[in-house]
């Protein structure tokens, strides 16, 4: 297949340079009503190729599809205190390539005036003797004050474009007698040698000619002259061609030259194919497999927006939605699937764009979601994570159904690993990062239920060191923000923050943060860490499913780790690297101080140790 393709290409590649060398210097024009332009002449934007024109010979098109001549002039050296050189342009009305003349206007009329300082023996063009368009004579200029209109015998030869309201510039034939001119308070301005009258008229119409390069004999029997090798040598004149290409000989030519090493790099590419073609089938194979191995060493890639719709199939599959955007399935290969999270562009200034790409893209732990990549065009923004098939904790765990499907040990297993997540983010990174948003539904589980943290949306960096971290608003999930964070009483804002959550999602993946057996009570007024705790200090058993012997171990201990998590205080929690020594250890952790207060709402809490009531709490966060 790939050698039929190379001589496909081969041969569009001919075609192609055989249709450029016939047409780059082909005949163009600015207007349908224009002269027909070609060599000597070339318009700079259509012929690109220099060989296309003769030197000095450069028309380029105006706005209103005129066709402009620039000649810069040198002044002749007698003239002192002089702009060098002088640019006019000129609107060509016609070229006659059999005489090689062409007529022009002199556009703003600065002609006329520069015509004493002009050097026209280094210019490509000069006026035209005998032509059949004007007459050449030498003429003299006058300064003259208006004249008296009685006396209008010469007001034929005015130059208008030289002329003002306060005088005339009459042109005056040198050889008349001055004698029988009545010219009035005149003055003698300067001689003009070989100037067609025509430059003196309004408009300014005039014929020049060209004698270099000479294509006449070229154009007298029907056919035309170029350059020779983008040279200024011209072919000879037996060597003219047509307006209409006589045969492909030239362009064989070419085509030889520069298509003949190209031909045989082709042909060793095909033969490199054939020979290689076996072993490239049996790597494909183990590309997909390979792909895999190699990006988890790679940084987040960043995708264009038309490639995100591409992968996600123009958003076909929605996975979910928040607050900060819509989460889609998309697809880089047959076997590689990935989470879309399309941010919604209404909500924030970019910063949880930021913080995303900025943390979690340089982190690899097992128990952190990975970052595959990141869309940043122009105002929209998306991310790409790895594809978790069993979707968030928070749907096992908001019903018994749900928790006796994982099982204890398998829910104990999941503590333990997001444990081990939050304890690299705190300790195993360069900078320290503080989730800010732990909860259920940022705990993603994979194929084989391995949690993985996820959103780091909130996030915020520090120094291992620092163990103060400033915060100019409340940030997180109402119900796992730990106090401090709405209000600096009860101590500073730190990685002892994250701790907090941990022990909110340890308690939720027992009991679900219901209001469960309440005694009786109402149970809107219960508080279900608190009704824990008075359960577990008092004694009593708390009514969980318990299927396997053991389990009734494994639940306890997830509830006083809890506990010791969820200290009002955050120098009274634990650190993570302790929340894991104590879910790994065989023994039951002892139990905390209580952390609560009464719930009858009075303000004891200000008397005892500054702690607060849970209907406190909720006062704090609905003014935050």
């Amino acid at each position: 297949m790939a050698p039929q393709l190379i001589y496909l290409v081969f041969l569009s590649l001919f075609a192609l340079l055989g249709s450029s060398t016939q047409n780059e210097c082909q005949v163009e024009k600015c207007s349908h009503l224009g002269p027909a332009i070609r060599f000597p002449f070339r318009i700079k934007d259509r012929h690109q190729q220099h060989s296309c024109g003769y030197p000095g010979f450069e028309l380029h098109c105006t706005q209103n599809n005129d066709t402009v001549l620039e000649l810069s002039f040198p002044v002749k050296a007698s003239i002192k205190n002089s702009k060098l050189p002088f640019s006019v342009q000129f609107y060509i009305k016609e070229i006659d390539y059999k005489h090689q003349l062409i007529e022009i206007n002199d556009i703003d009329c600065s002609f006329p005036g520069l015509l004493p300082v002009l050097n026209f023996s280094v210019s490509p063009f000069q006026f035209q003797f005998e032509s059949q368009f004007s007459d050449v004579d030498n003429f003299t200029l006058f300064n003259c004050s208006k004249m008296n209109p009685n006396n209008s015998g010469y007001y034929d030869n005015p130059v208008p474009c030289l002329s003002s309201s306060d005088y005339d510039i009459i042109s005056v034939y040198s050889f008349e007698n001055l004698y029988y001119t009545p010219l009035y308070s005149c003055s003698k301005m300067f001689d003009i040698q070989s100037i067609p009258r025509a430059v003196f008229q309004t408009p300014s119409s005039f014929v020049l000619e060209w004698s270099r390069p000479d294509c006449r004999h070229c154009e007298a029997t029907g056919k035309h002259c170029r350059l020779k090798n983008d040279s200024s040598i011209l072919y000879d004149t037996d060597q003219c061609y047509s307006s209409k290409p006589e045969g492909p000989v030239p362009q064989l030519r070419v085509a030889g030259e520069v298509l003949g090493p190209l031909l045989a790099v082709l042909l060793a590419i095909a033969s490199y194919w054939i020979y290689s073609s076996s072993k490239l089938k049996k790597e494909s194979e183990m590309k997909i497999e390979q792909f895999l191995v190699d990006y988890k060493g790679l940084k987040p890639t960043r995708y264009l927006y038309a490639d995100i719709k591409k992968i996600t199939d123009n958003f076909s599959e929605k996975l979910g939605e928040g607050g900060y955007g819509t989460v889609y399935k998309g697809k880089l290969s047959n076997d590689v699937f990935v989470a879309i999270k399309v941010l919604n562009n209404s909500k924030g200034n970019g910063e949880e764009f930021i913080n995303e790409v900025g943390t979690i893209g340089k982190i690899h732990h097992v128990n952190v979601v990975r970052l595959v990549g990141y869309c940043a065009d122009g105002f929209r923004r998306a991310l790409v994570y790895e594809f978790l098939p069993n979707d968030s904790l928070q749907k096992f765990i908001s019903s018994e159904k749900g928790r006796c499907l994982l099982g204890w040990e398998r829910l104990h297993r999941i503590a333990v690993d997001i444990a081990k997540g939050i304890e690299y983010l705190h300790q195993g990174c360069e900078q320290r990062i503080l989730h800010f948003d732990i909860k259920p539904n940022n705990v993603l589980l994979d194929d084989n239920f391995n949690p993985k943290i996820s959103d780091f949306g909130l996030a915020k960096l520090c120094s291992k060191e620092q163990s103060i971290v400033s915060m100019t608003a409340a940030r997180g999930t109402i119900g796992y923000i730990a106090p401090e964070v709405f209000s600096r009483n009860f101590g500073n804002v730190s990685y002892k923050s994250d701790v907090y959550s941990f022990g909110m999602l340890l308690l939720e993946m027992v009991g679900g943060l219901k209001k469960n057996d309440a005694g009786g009570q109402d149970k809107s007024q219960v508080y279900f860490p608190e009704w824990i705790y008075n359960k577990l200090d008092q004694g009593e058993e708390i009514a969980i499913q318990i299927e396997k012997e053991g389990d009734d171990k494994i639940v306890r201990k997830l509830m006083i780790v809890g506990l010791w998590c969820i200290q009002w205080y955050p120098v009274e929690r634990p650190s993570m690297k302790v929340v894991i020594q104590m879910l790994e250890s065989e023994e039951i952790p002892s139990m905390p101080s209580n952390p609560f207060t009464s719930t009858n709402g009075t303000n004891t809490a200000a008397t005892t140790r500054g702690r607060i009531t849970r209907s406190e709490l909720e006062v704090i966060s609905e003014s935050e």
